[in-house]
């Protein structure tokens, strides 16, 4: 009988550490595993506080980008009128040159112009 008690001993011997479901965790498993879940909660939260972080900046580059397309829409607009104002002044100044007697009466303000300037810089 010793013979059959020596084979269940060893077998009882090898299987020590087994559970039903799996392995006996040891205290020195545990310990790894509360340290590593630790660290997997401490890098999980800099994980979310880079990420929230990120979202805030993306949040601020697509405000500023939409303040500029703003900006610059209405500076196109702004063109736009000027252009129009512009290309009327310049129509009205053809008209002007058009005309012969317009023309004798810009030569007249002209030459007036450059006397007066002439004048001014031989009194300074």
């Amino acid at each position: 009988m010793n013979s059959r008690r020596d084979p269940r001993n060893s077998r009882a011997a090898l299987f020590d550490g087994i559970e039903e479901g799996g392995i006996r965790s040891s205290s020195l498993y545990s310990s790894y595993n509360e340290i590593d879940e630790q660290d997997n909660e401490r890098a999980m939260g800099g994980l979310h506080d880079r990420v929230s972080l990120l979202k805030k900046i993306s949040s601020d580059i697509h405000e500023e980008v939409d303040s500029h397309n703003r900006m610059l829409d209405r500076m196109g607009n702004d063109m736009d009128s000027s252009r129009g104002v512009l290309s009327g002044t310049m129509d009205k100044f053809k008209m002007v040159f058009e005309k012969k007697s317009s023309r004798r009466t810009f030569s007249l303000i002209a030459s007036f112009v450059v006397l007066f300037l002439i004048i001014y810089y031989l009194t300074r």
